[in-house]
C-alpha cells in the first residue's frame, strides 16, 4: 500500500488524467447502449409460479400483463347513455393499439360484474401483449394512460391500475444524493473547517459513484437488474465514499498535526487507513454478494450493483485520495491548525477534547455504559418481535398518483380484496374433475375471508380451469395471507383428494407471498454465510477470537433494534402518514436480506476502523486499557462525523416518494446512528476493556494455522521530505 500511495503522489497528474479518461469512457459506453434493467425475479417450485406457468402455456394471450381504467361518475351511474359513450370510445381505442391483446369491458354481457352495485363505478381490465418486465414498453404504457385520462370530464373521474401503470407512472430519481452531498459538506466543513479538506472526499465520492453507476447500466445488458439496484447502489456508494475518504483525510491530516511532511503523511494515512478502507470495502463486498446464496435473480443485481460501487469508492480512496493530497498540500489543514502548528510545533490529535475525556469516562465506568447500551437495544428492539413481511400493495402509493385513486375508487364499489384477487389455476386430468372443480368453487364460497368467486367458464375438453377467488380484506393484509394458506392447506386438498385434478393457488397476491416466504426460508443460511466470512476476516486480521465474536454480536443488535424501528415506522405507522410514505403496511419482503447485507457490511466498516486503532496501539505497547483508550480517542471523532453523514445521506431517500427506498433510508439511517453511537461509542469499547487481555488471545495452533493480514501495520520508516516540504507545516498562508 505504501509503495502504490507514494506513486499516485509523485504523479498525481498521470493519476487524475487517467481518472478522467476512463470516467469519459465508462460515460460514452453506457450512452450509446442505454439501459436494459429488468424487474423479473422468478420462484421456481413455488404454487403461484406453477400457476403462473399453466396460464401462459394454455392461454398465452391471457397470460401478458393485466392492468386496469377505473371510472365513477358523481352523478347518475356508468351506465347512463353520456358515460357509456364516452368510455366506450376511450376503451375501442385502447383496443386498436398494437400492443393490446384484450379490453374486457363492462358494457358487455360477460362484463356486468365489473360494475358496482351503486352503479357509480365500473373498470375495465386491459391485457397487455408480454409481461412488464420483458415485453412491455413503459412509453407505451405513457400513451395508454394518456389516451385513458382524455375521457375525464367534470363529474367523470378515470384512474389506472396496475404494475405496468406503477411502474410507467413512477416518479423518477428525485434529489436526495444532492440533499445528502449539501449535509455531508456541511458536516465536513463544521469537522474539518477546511474547504479544500470539505472537498476531497466530496469529490471521490462522486466520481466513484459516476463510475459505478456507469459501471451498472453496461452490467444490466449482460444479467438482470432491477430499476431500484441503482438506487440502491447510489445510496450505499455515496454514505462508504464519502466515509473512506473521510477516514484517510482524518489520518493524513492527523499526521500533519504531528509534524510529517505531505507525502510522508500521505503515505503513513494509506499505509494505515487506507489498509483499513480496502479491509472495510472487502467485508462490505462479501456481505452484500452474499445476496448470491439465495438465488434469486433479483437480489443478485442489487447485490452485484452495490458492490460495483462500493469497489470503486475503495479504488478512488487509494488512487484519486493520494494524488488529491499531493495537490492540495498543507492545505487540508485549516488556516487555524497551521497557525497552531507553526506557534506550538507538533501534537497528537487524540491528546485532548471532548472525544479524550469521553474514553476516559468509558474506561473508568465499562459495565455501567454497557448496561446503558443493551437496554437502549432491547427497548428499540421489541418491534421486531412482531415483523410482518410481504408487498405493500398501491394503496400505499401517493395520495395523489393515479394507481392510488384507481385502488380507493376499486376498494371503495367492489371491496378492499377486489385489488388483490387470487387465482385458483386448476390441471384438469379427466372429465370427472370438472365437476371437482364445481364443487371446490362451493367450498371456496364457505369461507369466511372470501368475499366472492367467479368460475371461468371452460370449453369441453379443457384441460386448465380458472377460478377467481376475491378475498374480504386488501393485498397487503395479515388477514390474505391467512387466506391464501387456509386455501392451499385445507380447502384446495379437502377436494382434490379422490381426483385426478391438481390445483394451484396463484396472481400477484400469492405471488409476493410466496416471494416472502422463499426469503423468511433463505435467511438463516444467507445470515449464516455473511456472519461466518465477516468472523473469519477479522480473526485473520486481528488475531483474535473475541473481537471477531463481538463485532458480530454487534452486528445482530444493530440490526435486530434497526428492524425495531422499520416495523414501528411502516408496520405499526407511527409516523408514516406524516412522512407521506403511505398507510401501516408489512415489510417489504426483500428488504431484511438487503438491509441486513447493507448494514453487515457498513458496521464491519466501523467496526474496523475502531479495532484497527486499538490493535495498533496494542502491538506497539501491549497494554489493552491504553489501546482501548487510545484507539477510542482516536476514531471517535471521525467515526461520530462518518456516522452523521451517512445518517444524512440515508435520511434525505426518506423522501424520494417511492415506499421501498423510504424503507431504506429510514431503516438504514436509524442504524448507523445506533450502531456508531450507542455500540461503536459505548457497548464496544466498554466491553473491550471488561475483556481486558482476552481481546487479543488467539490459540497458538490457530495463530500459525491461518494467513498473516495486518489492517494497519506498525509504522515503517518513510522515504526522507522533499526540502521543500519541510517549510510547508510553518505556512499559515
Amino acid at each position: 500500500m505504501a509503495g502504490l500511495a507514494r506513486w499516485c503522489y509523485q504523479h498525481r497528474i498521470v493519476v487524475v488524467v487517467l481518472w478522467v479518461v476512463g470516467l469519459l469512457g465508462l460515460g460514452a459506453a453506457s450512452q450509446s447502449v442505454g439501459t436494459a434493467y429488468n424487474d423479473s425475479f422468478a420462484l421456481p417450485g413455488t404454487e403461484s409460479t406453477k400457476a403462473l406457468d399453466l396460464l401462459q402455456g394454455a392461454f398465452p394471450d391471457a397470460a401478458g400483463e393485466s392492468d386496469t381504467i377505473v371510472w365513477h361518475t358523481d352523478s347518475g351511474t356508468v351506465k347512463d347513455a353520456a358515460v357509456q359513450q364516452r368510455i366506450e370510445g376511450m376503451l375501442g381505442q385502447v383496443a386498436d393499439r398494437s400492443d393490446i391483446a384484450s379490453v374486457a369491458s363492462p358494457y358487455t354481457e360477460q362484463g356486468a360484474g365489473q360494475i358496482s352495485q351503486d352503479g357509480k363505478t365500473a373498470y375495465a381490465t386491459v391485457t397487455f401483449k408480454g409481461s412488464v418486465e420483458d415485453e412491455v414498453d413503459l412509453d407505451a404504457v405513457d400513451s395508454l394512460i394518456s389516451t385513458a385520462e382524455k375521457a375525464r370530464t367534470d363529474g367523470l373521474d378515470v384512474e389506472l391500475g396496475g404494475n405496468a401503470i406503477q411502474q410507467a407512472t413512477q416518479a423518477p430519481p428525485g434529489s436526495s444524493e444532492v440533499y445528502g452531498l449539501i449535509a455531508a459538506a456541511v458536516i465536513l466543513l463544521i469537522a474539518f473547517g477546511s474547504l479544500l479538506a470539505m472537498a476531497i472526499p466530496l469529490i471521490t465520492a462522486v466520481l466513484a459513484l459516476a463510475a459505478g453507476t456507469t459501471s451498472i447500466i453496461l452490467l444490466s445488458h449482460v444479467m438482470t437488474i432491477g430499476t431500484i439496484a441503482p438506487t440502491v447502489a447510489a445510496l450505499i456508494g455515496l454514505g462508504v465514499g464519502i466515509d473512506y475518504a473521510l477516514f484517510v483525510v482524518t489520518r493524513h491530516r492527523n499526521g500533519l498535526m504531528a509534524g510529517m511532511s505531505v507525502e510522508e503523511s500521505t503515505v503513513r494515512a494509506l499505509n494505515t487507513s487506507g489498509r483499513a478502507v480496502v479491509f472495510a470495502g472487502i467485508t462490505v463486498c462479501i456481505a452484500l454478494l452474499g445476496m448470491l446464496v439465495l438465488n434469486l435473480n433479483f437480489l443478485t443485481g442489487v447485490g452485484v450493483a452495490a458492490s460495483i460501487v462500493v469497489f470503486f469508492s475503495v479504488l478512488t480512496a487509494i488512487t484519486l485520495l493520494p494524488s488529491l493530497l499531493g495537490f492540495f498540500g498543507m492545505r487540508v489543514l485549516s488556516r487555524r491548525e497551521r497557525r497552531r502548528l507553526a506557534a506550538e510545533g507538533p501534537h497528537e490529535a487524540h491528546a485532548r477534547g471532548f472525544w479524550a475525556r469521553w474514553a476516559g469516562i468509558v474506561e473508568r465506568r465499562p459495565r455501567m455504559l454497557a448496561a446503558i447500551a443493551i437496554a437502549l437495544i432491547a427497548v428499540l428492539s421489541i418491534p421486531t418481535l412482531s415483523l410482518r413481511l410481504g408487498a405493500s400493495d398501491q394503496g400505499n402509493d401517493p395520495a395523489d398518483s393515479t394507481t392510488r385513486k384507481a385502488y380507493d375508487l376499486l376498494a371503495d364499489g367492489f371491496g378492499p380484496g377486489f385489488n388483490g384477487p387470487l387465482q385458483l389455476v386448476a390441471e384438469l386430468k379427466s372429465p370427472s374433475d370438472t365437476a371437482a372443480l364445481n364443487e371446490l368453487v362451493g367450498q371456496v364460497r364457505k369461507d369466511p375471508g372470501v368475499a366472492a368467486v367467479v368460475a371461468v367458464p371452460t370449453q369441453p375438453g379443457a384441460e386448465v380451469g380458472i377460478v377467481q377467488v376475491i378475498p374480504t380484506s386488501s393485498p397487503q393484509s395479515e388477514e390474505t395471507s391467512d387466506l391464501i394458506k387456509r386455501l392451499r392447506d385445507d380447502v384446495v386438498p379437502g377436494v382434490e383428494d379422490g381426483t385426478t385434478m391438481q390445483v394451484h393457488v396463484g396472481g400477484m397476491t400469492a405471488i409476493f407471498d410466496d416471494f416472502a416466504d422463499v426469503l423468511t426460508s433463505k435467511l438463516p443460511l444467507f445470515l449464516g454465510v455473511i456472519i461466518a466470512l465477516g468472523f473469519l476476516l477479522l480473526t485473520v486480521a486481528f488475531r483474535s477470537l473475541l473481537v471477531p465474536l463481538t463485532a458480530a454480536v454487534m452486528n445482530v443488535l444493530a440490526a435486530a433494534a434497526s428492524f425495531g424501528v422499520i416495523v414501528a415506522v411502516f408496520q405499526w405507522g407511527w409516523g408514516a402518514e406524516a412522512l407521506g410514505i403511505g398507510a401501516a403496511g408489512p415489510v417489504e419482503a426483500f428488504l431484511p436480506v438487503m438491509m441486513l447485507a447493507i448494514l453487515f457490511g457498513l458496521s464491519m466498516d466501523y467496526q474496523v476502523f475502531l479495532v484497527s486503532r486499538m490493535h495498533e496501539e496494542w502491538v506497539h505497547t501491549g497494554d489493552n486499557r491504553r489501546a482501548v483508550t487510545v484507539g477510542q480517542a482516536s476514531t471517535g471523532r471521525v467515526i461520530t462525523a462518518a456516522a452523521t453523514i451517512m445518517i444524512f445521506v440515508f435520511g434525505a431517500f426518506i423522501f424520494e416518494g417511492q415506499r421501498v427506498i423510504a424503507e431504506f433510508g429510514i431503516g438504514l439511517s436509524s442504524a448507523v446512528f445506533i450502531d456508531a453511537f450507542i455500540l461503536r461509542t459505548l457497548l464496544v469499547p466498554a466491553l473491550m476493556h471488561w475483556f481486558g487481555r482476552a481481546n487479543w488471545w488467539i490459540p497458538k495452533w490457530l495463530d500459525r494455522w491461518l494467513p498473516h493480514l495486518t489492517v494497519e501495520p506498525a509504522d515503517e520508516p518513510v522515504a526522507p521530505p522533499r526540502p521543500e516540504e519541510k517549510r510547508e507545516p510553518v505556512a499559515v498562508g
